[in-house]
């Protein structure tokens, strides 16, 4: 019996095809016509006034946190449950990060609690949709609006999933989404900034130009370009938007297949959650999730560990998730204040089991892990 990986890099069959053309084209760096044919494709599905493609989403963060602006001393609101890259982003332009704890039954951030966070210092609120399930909007929306707060959605686990009936990425000043080998849709690396304030569209593009106003000159509306601003070198190659593009063309086929393999997995499971043996995920209000990930519960963190072994031991690969980064070696250098407790956060990063899911998967592997775990359990 083959064993079952924990994932898989999507691949449509095309990509070879547009990789050979982008060298036919003969322009390989960044903002070429695969770049553009990307950032089209998400203006006129999502309706996003203002996209750029970047090299990850890490940079994409980095972007949102040079036009929030951020400086030295500000404070900004993020989850403790979450990858680094969410809140290293605003600390490397000097930000203090105030953690809050994730919702007790969703690894979201509780926006219950954000509000006794803020103080004089707070510039922005960042949140992030965990595994492509939808934040409160509405609420987070209503803070931020309240308190003068720069709302930033952390979609890199969102692609193609919306709150009530809006795509996630349009409803903050910023969004950043990820395309990295372990996403729904891929470039293997590579990410995309939303701009939804159109007064900072233009900054985005000098930011992502290393500082310069090159993107104009681009377009023919300077005789040449200079430095104005301060910035990175953000733009991706051509062959990453090659990729990418192969990806988009597939993204309604592999969402359907995806879709299906996590409701498969969700089904099946719920025995074992109504006698009280495991949790499966909870699905917030106004969230249409992206099947980006299904994850189980175990009640402790000796249960998930010798789930997790009896699975390998099956061969099937399993993953945990975030440490929490209230928890971090980095964080509690860095923290003068008493380190909070957020006992939902650190609950999730000992129990929370993620089984196999991508695109490739089929439902006969689906039911062997299925099967393993309720043989285990």
């Amino acid at each position: 019996m083959s064993a079952i990986p924990f994932h898989i890099a999507p691949q449509t069959g095309s990509e070879l095809q547009f990789l050979a053309d982008v060298f036919k084209r003969g322009k390989i760096s960044g903002d070429g016509y695969y770049s553009r044919l990307c950032q089209d494709w998400f203006k006129n599905r999502y309706h996003f006034p203002h996209t750029l493609l970047t090299t990850s989403c890490t940079d994409a963060l980095e972007m949102a946190a040079l036009l929030c602006p951020i400086e030295p001393g500000d404070e900004v609101i993020a989850p403790s449950y979450t990858f680094v890259s969410t809140v290293n982003a605003f600390a490397l332009r000097g930000a203090h990060i105030r953690f809050a704890d994730s919702q007790p039954n969703h690894p979201n951030i509780n926006l219950d609690e954000v509000e006794s966070l803020i103080t004089p210092r707070t510039r922005a609120l960042i949140v992030v949709h965990y595994a492509g399930m939808a934040c409160d909007m509405n609420k987070a929306q209503a803070l931020c609006k309240r308190y003068n707060l720069k709302l930033i959605e952390d979609a890199a686990q969102a692609i193609d999933a919306y709150y009530y009936d809006s795509p996630l990425g349009s409803l903050s000043d910023y969004a950043t989404f990820s395309f990295h080998d372990t996403k729904n849709v891929i470039a293997g690396e590579g990410g995309l900034l939303v701009v939804n304030r159109q007064e900072d569209q233009l900054r985005a593009e000098i930011i992502r130009e290393k500082g310069t106003n090159r993107s104009a000159f681009l377009r023919g509306e300077i005789d040449k370009y200079t430095w104005v601003d301060i910035g990175s070198s953000y733009l991706p190659s051509e062959l990453n938007a090659a990729v990418l593009w192969a990806q988009l063309q597939a993204i309604d086929a592999s969402q359907h297949h995806r879709h299906a393999l996590w409701q498969h997995y969700y089904e099946s499971l719920a025995e074992l959650e109504a006698h009280g043996v495991l949790q499966r995920p909870h699905t917030p209000a106004g969230a249409k999730h992206n099947a980006h990930i299904f994850y189980i519960i175990a009640p402790s963190l000796e249960h998930r560990e010798k789930w997790a072994l009896h699975l390998k031991q099956a061969d099937i690969a399993t993953a945990s998730h975030y440490n929490a980064l209230h928890n971090s070696h980095f964080y509690r250098q860095q923290q003068k204040e008493h380190v909070p407790s957020l006992p939902h956060s650190e609950r999730y990063t000992d129990t929370l089991l993620r089984l196999p899911l991508y695109n490739a998967l089929t439902h006969e592997a689906v039911d062997r892990v299925i099967n393993t775990l309720k043989h285990i359990l």
